[in-house]
C-alpha cells in the first residue's frame, strides 16, 4: 500500500509539473469600462480560454476564480518589489493572496515584470532576486511549492543579438542581473518567464518579413541547420540561446505575454491581428516547442483581453483588447 501511495503521489506530481502546450490571455485592468470582475472570469470560461495572467492581486478576481478551471498567473507588480526583500512581507502577501484562495488555481507567481536595468525599471534591479527568493520560500512554507512556481516576467529588450537564434546572448550590463537569477530558477526547478513579441521586432526592423511574423511563411531563416518558419519560435530560441550562454540551457522558458498591435504603423492591422493570434494559437497546440527546444512544450499568454483606456503608456498600447467592454469579439478566435 505504501508503495502505492507513494507512486500514486509521484504520478499526481508529473502531472501537475509537465510542461504542456498552453495559450492563456492576459487580464489587465487599466480601463474605466470594463465588465465585472465575474463577468471576465465567466468570459473566460464561455470561451475555454483556461489561462489568465492577473497584473495584482485583485481580491475581486480572485474571489471570481475560486472552483474554476483557470489556471492563474499572478503578478506581483514592481512597486512591491522591495518590500518583498523584508520576509515577513512575502509570507503576508502568501497568506493574504493565495493561501486565503486556495480553490484557484495557481501555477505562476511573477515577480516583477520587464525589469531591466537599461529600461524605466532599472530601479528594481537590486529587489528581484530577494523578492523571488522570500515569495518562494513562503510558498514552501505554506506547503504549496509543489503546485506553486515563483519567476519573474522577463522580455527579449534584454537581449543585445537575436539573430540568428543561436547567437542569443544578454546585453554585458544585463548579465550580472541576470545570471543570478538563472541560478536561483535552476536550483528550485523553476521556470523562466519572458515576453516575446514578433510585432515589436517586425516593426522596428524592415528587413525582418511579415508572413514571417505571422507565422505565414515558408521556412525563411537557416540557422546551422535549423531552419526557421516564424519569428516566434526564432525569438523564443533567441533567449534559449542567451540563458544557455550563462549555464541555463536545461531552463525552461514560459511566454508570460504575445501580442500584435491594431493600428499605429503599417504592419498594425486588425486583419494582421486576428492572423497572429490565431495562428499562435493553433502552433502552441501543435505541441512540437520550438527548434531548438523540441521536447518542452510551448505555455504562452496572449496580450490582452480588453482595451485598456487607462493605460498610461503610448496610446496604441490602449487598443490590444480581443474582446470588447460589452464582451463581444473582436475577432473570430478559436481557443
Amino acid at each position: 500500500m505504501a508503495t502505492q501511495l507513494l507512486l500514486l503521489g509521484l504520478l499526481i506530481k508529473f502531472l501537475i509539473f509537465t510542461h504542456a502546450a498552453s495559450v492563456g490571455i492576459c487580464y489587465g485592468r487599466l480601463g474605466d469600462d470594463l465588465p465585472s470582475e465575474q463577468e471576465v472570469v465567466d468570459l473566460y470560461q464561455s470561451n475555454d480560454i483556461t489561462r489568465m495572467r492577473l497584473y495584482d492581486p485583485n481580491p475581486n478576481t480572485l474571489q471570481a476564480l475560486q472552483g474554476t478551471n483557470i489556471e492563474l498567473l499572478l503578478d506581483v507588480p514592481n512597486s512591491d518589489l522591495q518590500s518583498l526583500t523584508d520576509p515577513s512581507a512575502a509570507r503576508t502577501l502568501a497568506e493574504n493572496n493565495i493561501q486565503n484562495y486556495l480553490d484557484v488555481k495557481f501555477r505562476y507567481i511573477t515577480v516583477g515584470n520587464k525589469i531591466d536595468p537599461n529600461n524605466g525599471n532599472s530601479r528594481f534591479v537590486n529587489f528581484v532576486l530577494e523578492a523571488m527568493r522570500n515569495v518562494h520560500q513562503a510558498i514552501v512554507d505554506a506547503g504549496l511549492a509543489d503546485q506553486i512556481k515563483v519567476s519573474t516576467a522577463t522580455y527579449t529588450g534584454l537581449l543585445s543579438n537575436t539573430y540568428p537564434p543561436s547567437v542569443g546572448e544578454f546585453h554585458d550590463n544585463v548579465k550580472s542581473f541576470i545570471e543570478p537569477i538563472i541560478r536561483f530558477l535552476r536550483k528550485n526547478n523553476l521556470s523562466m518567464l519572458a515576453n516575446i513579441y514578433p510585432y515589436f521586432a517586425c516593426r522596428d526592423n524592415p528587413n525582418i518579413s511579415l508572413p514571417y511574423s505571422l507565422f505565414t511563411s515558408g521556412p525563411l531563416v537557416n540557422d546551422n541547420g535549423l531552419v526557421y518558419s516564424n519569428l516566434f519560435d526564432a525569438m523564443l530560441d533567441a533567449y534559449n540561446a542567451a540563458q544557455t550562454r550563462l549555464g541555463g540551457g536545461d531552463l525552461n522558458i514560459v511566454v508570460s505575454e504575445s501580442g500584435w498591435a491594431p493600428y499605429g504603423h503599417r504592419v498594425a492591422t486588425p486583419e494582421n491581428v486576428a492572423t497572429y493570434y490565431q495562428k499562435s494559437v493553433e502552433h502552441v497546440k501543435e505541441d512540437n516547442g520550438t527548434l531548438a527546444r523540441p521536447e518542452n512544450s510551448i505555455e504562452t499568454c496572449l496580450f490582452a483581453m480588453f482595451n485598456e483606456n487607462s493605460n498610461e503608456g503610448d496610446e496604441y498600447e490602449r487598443h490590444f483588447g480581443l474582446f470588447f467592454p460589452d464582451q463581444g469579439s473582436k475577432y473570430e478566435l478559436s481557443f
